[in-house]
């Protein structure tokens, strides 16, 4: 098969960038051809805010790009990771012109809400859930605390949901989780479009010992990932157990500050996978203390592909992720009191924490191989290519003449 796969990429390297070269990298191992067009936010400084707001909603470079890379590269499928901001929606028009099925992966919920996350102000926000214009996100200045940016990125949400861009020019959609096919199907999403194909771990790093001593959080350092829930948490535990932090982010600041003043809290900043895995490995559990709706939970199965249990959020695709009481615990959002509760029960029931890691490696060999995931995105890729007769549509607006 060859594929060609589209992806704006992130100025900080997270989740979404790893998850899909993770995919790229698989299918050229099981011997398929896959071709990449990519752009990345470090070309955002260049535009104006005018420059920038026009091409979010349709890039004519990326059109022409795609559609001349279709014509010569006799492809099966496109694959869309990310298209924002640099490529557009424009690129499944190109496809579309070409007869090429198209599948999009939904990492995020850009398409349902302006700053893609469903969190304001330090809480769950669903105020542009369903709208046809989701105006509340400009009001609030949801996209880079810009009113002016976030109109930009609702004016693309918009004219593209009037275009029926999002129902008609994809062929399948993949969320990684049920929690986030439920949350687009309520926005008006067709479920029958609708697969989920989880994200998944290769090579496998193989389990670790547990013999760390310590508690560990992976992720970015902002506020929606909970890093005030994790440090009041630690403030409050009666026995000290070290904690070590790897990333970094906008909340630097404030975890260096918490390093400083709470002698069992460790700030690793952000480290290379290799060593990251064997941190894992040796944690006695990984928290997840997000306070937002994943789209899915990578570091999580991460811990469980190192044996390594997770104590989560109960919000969100990470609760859908963590079976509490198996493969970890969860606690109440934004609630340290019971993060610190679940922490001292974890301590004081070794037996349970050690039957945990062995549930926590099964599930990871169950669900998150490469194996697995392979098997699943070669069923939607079939389906895609299924769905019927392509067609060729160049006449929306006169946005794809010439």
């Amino acid at each position: 098969m060859h594929v060609l796969s589209v992806h704006n990429g992130y100025q900080i390297r997270g989740g979404e960038d790893e998850s899909r070269a993770a995919e790229e990298q698989l299918l050229r191992q099981m011997g398929h051809q896959v071709d990449v067009y990519e752009e990345h936010n470090d070309r955002v400084a260049a535009l104006n805010p005018a420059q920038l707001a026009i091409r979010t909603i349709w890039s004519q470079e990326s059109f022409g790009i795609v559609r001349q890379m279709l014509r010569q590269g006799d492809y099966d499928l496109v694959h869309v990771q990310n298209f924002f901001p640099l490529i557009s929606p424009s690129i499944y028009y190109a496809a579309r012109a070409e007869g090429i099925p198209i599948v999009q992966t939904l990492r995020n919920y850009r398409l349902l809400c302006p700053n893609a996350l469903f969190f304001r102000e330090g809480k769950v926000c669903e105020d542009c859930l369903g709208k046809a214009i989701p105006y509340p996100g400009v009001v609030h200045g949801c996209y880079r605390e810009s009113p002016v940016a976030s109109a930009a990125v609702a004016s693309m949400i918009t004219i593209h949901r009037a275009l029926r861009t999002w129902l008609d020019k994809v062929d399948l959609y993949i969320t990684l989780t049920e929690f986030a096919r439920q949350k687009f199907i309520q926005a008006g999403f067709p479920a029958e479009k609708i697969l989920v194909k989880p994200n998944f771990v290769n090579p496998d790093p193989g389990p670790g010992p547990g013999d760390g001593g310590y508690a560990l959080f992976v992720g970015r350092l902002s506020v929606e990932k909970g890093l005030d829930t994790l440090l009041q948490a630690w403030k409050q535990l009666p026995q000290s157990l070290p904690l070590k932090i790897v990333g970094e982010g906008p909340l630097a600041d404030e975890v260096r500050a918490a390093a400083q003043s709470l002698p069992q809290v460790e700030w690793l900043g952000r480290r290379p996978m290799s060593e990251v895995y064997d941190l894992m490995g040796k944690a006695q559990f990984v928290v997840f203390p997000s306070k937002w709706y994943e789209t899915f939970g990578r570091v999580a199965v991460e811990a469980f592909a190192k044996g390594t249990p997770v104590v989560a959020a109960q919000i969100g695709a990470i609760a859908e992720l963590v079976d509490s009481g198996r493969t970890g615990l969860h606690f109440a959002p934004g609630n340290p009191a019971d993060l610190a509760a679940k922490v001292e029960w974890l301590l004081s029931h070794p037996e349970q924490l050690a039957q945990m890691r062995c549930e926590a490696r099964l599930e990871f060999e169950r669900k998150y191989t490469a194996e697995r995931n392979y098997q699943r995105l070669m069923d939607i890729y079939s389906k895609a290519q299924a769905m019927g007769p392509i067609y060729s549509d160049l006449s929306v607006n006169g946005l794809t003449s010439g």
